[in-house]
């Protein structure tokens, strides 16, 4: 009997591990996005000026990517839009330079809520 309460609470255990690994992020307790911020792809580079706007379920905004010499790059990016914990997250962007000589991707996704822009933090 007393092997059949063990194997219970080891069952019970392995349940809640699963829950927990699939509970929800909560996106309200990003940090609000600031500008500039740092690069998700490294190097010393900031972005400046990013302020993402919802339409037509697209979050899409211009920025400036600098290196630390301060040569400047002059770029667009389009998220995915999906509502979700009342707001929006913009993910899935999608980025390419305003001369069309580079494009990409980024891990990087934006929580807007209340008016409140939110930055992702990894």
């Amino acid at each position: 009997m007393r092997d059949a309460a063990f194997f219970s609470f080891i069952a019970a255990c392995a349940v809640l591990a699963c829950h927990n690994a699939g509970a929800q992020e909560r996106f309200e307790e990003w940090s609000p996005l600031t500008s500039p911020f740092p690069s998700t792809g490294g190097g010393g580079i900031m972005i400046h000026d990013y302020d993402p706007v919802v339409a037509g379920g697209k979050c899409r905004t211009r920025f400036r990517a600098v290196e630390p010499d301060g040569t400047t790059y002059h770029n667009l990016i389009e998220f995915e839009a999906s509502e979700t914990q009342g707001g929006v997250l913009c993910s899935k962007g999608q980025w390419r330079s305003a001369d069309g000589s580079a494009s990409g991707t980024t891990p990087f996704r934006v929580f807007i809520k209340e008016g409140v822009k939110r930055g992702s933090p990894e």
